[in-house]
């Protein structure tokens, strides 16, 4: 998709050098739509790997920088300069890049957890509103078309009154002790990871998928985290949240990296006065929906059964199978059409703004840091706002 001059979109890397998986994941889900092209990056704080990613991507020399601060610096002053960013480094370097990057009027794109520490989040937040700049976060598990299906039927009264939510991301990766041994050392460092590393890691995927779907509000979170699987670990790897929401429903949600024998099977379960309905990102085409009185139905993407906004999500026909990399594409194609609309100066809708933003991720700072919180006082109940 190009714009009315028949260009395509300008963006660069900070972090997700070669042999980075998120990094990889990012550089494709961006470019699937032809929306944008990879021009320039910072992929590492070590110079010459960001060269030699730079030269493994077919970059020109001359775009590949030491840190973010000449990076932004040098984007904002080229005539043909990125118009957005990608920041995919571990949690510590996410804000000091995006601060960068905004304060030269450059559009951001960041991982999540956006920051470590809700006063980054907020500053950030604030800065993407006074320069008017769009700012995504990668939530991109709410951005499958079965995940949609659910928050349209949320939306339509199908479910009538949500009562009770429950919702849990169970991995094994660190049962063992594996930052020992050199893999991922930094996720259990909290002056890279921050103050959580579980509840941060996936627990903010738990938090925005259910509030994605559902667009319920937490009032009240009682929270209990763990370190297991290693006897110096400074951060959790395990987590039992409670919740209370406005007007009445109530959650659980539980996250761990312990779960020996699960990969990646993140799930929600609605529950509302007249139906429930299932999904868990594993088998991510797919929708279970319970309704009263009824058998259990399991709807599949790319049918026209499904709510239109999810049928504009799908890619391919039915039975052939969407995952990681089209969910990251439709959130990429979300953000490139904004982002091209605006630069022909037209207003941007509701619709083209639906994509996790600044303000998504600022509540899933939040989200971790109202769970330590609670942690650490004994698991006492704490209001969230």
């Amino acid at each position: 998709m190009q714009d009315a001059d028949g260009k395509v979109l300008r963006f660069g890397m900070v972090g997700g050098g070669v042999g980075s998986f998120i990094g990889h994941v990012h550089r494709k889900g961006a470019e699937f739509d032809d929306q944008a092209k990879l021009v320039a990056g910072c992929f590492s704080s070590n110079f010459e790997r960001t060269l030699n990613t730079g030269a493994q991507l077919g970059l020109d020399r001359s775009r590949l920088y030491r840190d973010h601060l000449e990076m932004a610096e040098k984007e904002a002053a080229r005539e043909d300069g990125i118009d957005y960013v990608i920041i995919c480094t571990p949690n510590y370097a996410h804000y000091a890049a995006a601060k960068a990057f905004l304060q030269q009027g450059i559009n951001v794109v960041c991982d999540k957890p956006l920051t470590v520490t809700v006063e980054e989040a907020e500053e950030l937040a604030r800065l993407a509103d006074e320069k008017g700049l769009l700012f995504g976060v990668t939530y991109a598990y709410s951005q499958c078309p079965a995940v949609k299906h659910a928050q349209q039927m949320v939306r339509n009264g199908d479910l009538g009154d949500i009562q009770v939510v429950v919702a849990e991301y169970p991995m094994g990766s660190l049962a063992a002790p594996v930052e020992l041994e050199g893999k991922m050392p930094w996720r259990m460092d909290p002056q890279y990871t921050g103050i959580s590393n579980c509840v941060g890691d996936i627990g903010t995927h738990v938090e925005h998928t259910v509030s994605y779907i559902t667009g319920l509000e937490i009032s009240e979170l009682c929270a209990r985290l763990d370190n297991f699987g290693g006897k110096n670990r400074a951060l959790d790897t395990n987590a039992h949240i409670l919740l209370k929401y406005k007007f009445g429903a109530v959650g659980n949600y539980w996250c761990s990296q312990v779960a020996i024998g699960y990969d990646n099977p993140l799930r929600v379960r609605v529950f509302g006065s007249k139906a429930a309905i299932e999904w868990c990102q594993e088998i991510p085409n797919y929708l279970i929906v319970r309704k009263l009185g009824e058998p259990p139905q399991l709807l599949a993407r790319g049918h026209s059964y499904l709510y239109p906004e999810a049928g504009q999500m799908t890619r391919l026909a039915a039975g052939h199978s969407e995952g990681y990399y089209e969910m990251f594409a439709n959130f990429y194609a979300k953000f490139n059409s904004a982002l091209l609309k605006r630069k022909q100066g037209l207003p941007l809708t509701e619709e083209d703004l639906d994509f996790p933003d600044v303000k998504a991720g600022l509540r899933g700072v939040k989200f971790v840091s109202r769970c330590v919180e609670s942690s650490k006082q004994g698991s006492v109940w704490l209001k969230f706002d």
